[in-house]
């Protein structure tokens, strides 16, 4: 059976499941996707999308120097934003590590004129401002010759006999045992069994196990498009809201009754790639960002850095003006589940105790029918003292709104009796 090696018989801690309770009570996170590829400024993948030879682009670390790297701005930018967690590139695909290792010299510390742990000063840093931090991590390399080949990495000089997994393997649990004990995350974020058929064994029960036993409330969980496996502690869906497969990735993937996270870029790209300034509105994540709530999802958007260690501008101010909107109307979001309508054209809703937030995001009448059996003893405009009218039937309640919206989130709080 495919994926049987899961963590079999895995209970999760109480420590574990208040961690799953404060990641699905977060709503909003920061990826940074952020290695020695964003030299080329090609994107996280041009090792392989350029066909380029491993060496040659390894040297690319000896002009790696992220000179306006600033762990505390990023930190605080990203607080300022509305998030409550950030998830770090610890090593891509490409298999640069982005911490100080002592398995490899393919790091930071080792291959850089920089020369300074970035992830030792981003935990210091997300400590300090109260943010949590999770790390993604690569199953997969496409540098080193002990990793056999998949399906990806294919023409990077690797040499094919030296395929070693048990030696791989033993690489890739000293270098998460690393990350556990030296820096302290929230959640490991996994990446890459995709690049193997169904029937590999990628012995990711020992793995797991091992990651709860160093640390039993470190969420684990797997990119890997499909339904959860024993063991991990969220669901995350990529370039979709759950229950979604517009971009092709979660087909077959069933919603789980775990934490679910979507992430998502904020332009084109995970890395920072010069050609791509299609950044998304401002409007456009916000209402991503309800739009995930509203099916009890988190939202993590995605940042790539420049190679200088700045964040670019126009990610700035997107997180700039969703911080503002979530400072006004983050009680509608953070700890919320989806609400009693499931999404609709109009919009979703979202709900905390005895609260209803019924988020209309495009509507072109001034009058909304909500199928919710409940008894509502108030509706307001959310944030004002403003009276919804409403008429509550057997079949639901008539929201008169008074005018039609045209705000980014016309926002009806709904007291319920």
């Amino acid at each position: 059976m495919p994926f049987s090696h899961a963590q079999k018989g895995y209970v999760p801690t109480e420590e574990n499941l208040e961690a799953r309770k404060e990641f699905a009570e977060s709503k909003f996170g920061i990826f940074l996707h952020w290695g020695i590829y964003s030299m080329f400024a090609q994107g996280e993948w041009y090792l392989n999308t350029g066909g380029l030879n491993r060496d040659e682009y390894a040297k690319a670390a000896s002009g790696f120097y992220p000179a306006n790297f600033d762990a505390d701005a990023w930190v605080k930018a990203f607080k300022d934003a509305g998030a409550k967690y950030i998830c770090f590139t610890t090593r891509h695909h490409d298999g640069f590590s982005m911490f100080d290792t002592k398995y490899s010299d393919y790091d930071i510390v080792d291959a850089t004129p920089y020369g300074k742990d970035i992830v030792r000063e981003l935990s210091e840093a997300c400590k300090r401002h109260g943010i949590r931090l999770h790390f993604y991590y690569s199953h997969i390399d496409w540098t080193r010759d002990d990793y056999p080949a998949g399906r990806s990495g294919t023409r990077t000089g690797k040499d094919p006999k030296k395929a070693d997994w048990p030696s791989y393997f033993a690489f890739m649990n000293n270098q998460l045992t690393e990350l556990i004990q030296n820096y302290d995350p929230d959640a490991i974020w996994f990446d890459g069994v995709w690049d193997k058929n169904a029937s590999f064994d990628w012995q990711l029960g020992e793995q797991y196990g091992m990651i709860h036993k160093l640390k039993p409330s470190c969420l684990i969980g797997n990119n890997h498009h499909k339904t959860p496996f024993p063991g991990e502690d969220f669901q995350m869906f990529e370039r979709d809201l759950p229950g979604q497969n517009t971009a092709g990735y979660s087909e077959g993937q069933e919603v789980s009754q775990l934490p679910l996270e979507t992430c998502q870029t904020m332009n084109g790209s995970w890395g920072y790639s010069v050609k791509d300034q299609n950044y998304k509105s401002t409007e456009y994540l916000i209402r991503y960002l309800v739009r995930a709530a509203g099916k009890g999802a988190n939202l993590l958007l995605n940042i790539g850095p420049q190679p200088d260690g700045s964040i670019p501008a126009a990610a700035l101010e997107r997180l700039k003006g969703i911080g503002r909107w979530l400072e006004q109307n983050g009680e509608s979001v953070y700890g919320t589940t989806a609400g009693d309508v499931p999404e609709r054209p109009w919009g979703v809703t979202t709900q905390k105790g005895n609260k209803q937030y019924v988020h209309i995001l495009s509507l072109s009448d001034a009058s909304l029918f909500l199928p919710i059996s409940r008894k509502i003893a108030r509706a307001t405009v959310f944030g004002t003292d403003k009276k919804v009218d409403f008429r509550q039937s057997k079949e639901g309640v008539l929201l008169n709104l008074g005018e039609v919206p045209d705000s980014v989130d016309y926002i009806v709080e709904l007291t319920m009796k």
